[in-house]
């Protein structure tokens, strides 16, 4: 009887560790960090085109500032999708509207606006020359300056451009710091396989710094000087932007490649949080 009750006991502690182990697992793929509370998200668990209460799209061909080539789409299931778990964008050559590529821009303007928080995005890139794939954040009232770019500021959590693969840029952009005069604020990390398998590019953003990661690498800080909005206009509410351009000043410095397309970015995930 005792030897029968010594068993019980051990397979009722082995019981409460399995179930702890499991909910453990489900919290962390639910996302939820220490010290963070999940405020948005979009966990693409449904096919079809991206849900409209969370993402809209910026349209045209008009170069976006930088000469680039595409013709951003809205509501093309070729240019953005949902499918099995992950949100496509693909960049593809088919002389649509006039163009010889397509591409989506999605923001999460008017349906996701925030100001500080920690913005974790888990991507897998496009590779081959012409590829200009860009996780990043425009304010979404811009009211500063000269109300336009850069005096309103500009947030890259990751940019990667194909001539130069598996390299991470990072940068802020606002009217003191700016690449156009040479005094940007950028770091760079190498992740070998940034083009074949997926990572956490990852901003956290407060009234003192901006910092990012990847895969919770820190590899690029930028503080608060205190010296008004020429140098730090990020004290008001940004929207997240997926992209990717094609050509341009930067991403076709060294041509295109036409034999690569289609080429996809897919996210397994964005999740937005606020510290406690």
């Amino acid at each position: 009887m005792k030897l029968f009750r010594v068993i019980l006991f051990v397979l009722i502690l082995v019981s409460i560790s399995c179930t702890g182990q499991s909910t453990e697992s489900e919290t962390k793929k639910e996302g939820e960090i220490p010290g963070w509370t999940l405020i948005w998200s979009d966990e693409f668990d449904k096919d079809g085109l991206p849900d409209v209460r969370k993402w809209s799209y910026d349209v045209g061909d008009n170069g976006w500032g930088n000469q680039e080539l595409q013709y951003y789409s809205s509501y093309r299931s070729e240019n953005a999708r949902i499918e099995n778990g992950k949100l496509i964008i693909e960049a593809r050559r088919d002389f649509y509207n006039g163009k010889e590529y397509t591409s989506a821009r999605l923001v999460t303007k008017a349906k996701g606006d925030w100001t500080y928080g920690r913005f974790e995005i888990r991507a897998k890139l496009p590779t081959g020359k012409g590829t200009w794939p860009a996780i990043w954040m425009l304010p979404s009232v811009w009211s500063l300056g000269n109300g336009g770019w850069p005096d309103n500021g500009e947030i890259d959590i990751m940019e990667h451009v194909g001539y130069n693969p598996n390299v991470i840029h990072a940068s802020i952009h606002c009217n003191k710091y700016v690449h156009t005069n040479g005094t940007q604020k950028t770091a760079t990390v190498n992740i070998p396989d940034a083009t074949t398998a997926f990572h956490n590019y990852i901003l956290e953003w407060n009234e003192n710094e901006i910092k990012a990661y990847v895969d919770d690498k820190i590899y690029f800080g930028f503080k608060n000087e205190n010296k008004g909005w020429e140098y730090w206009p990020f004290n008001k509410s940004f929207h997240l932007i997926l992209n990717i351009a094609i050509g341009g000043t930067w991403g076709g410095a060294q041509g295109i490649d036409n034999s690569i397309f289609p080429q996809r970015m897919e996210v397994e995930y964005v999740r937005v949080y606020k510290k406690d």
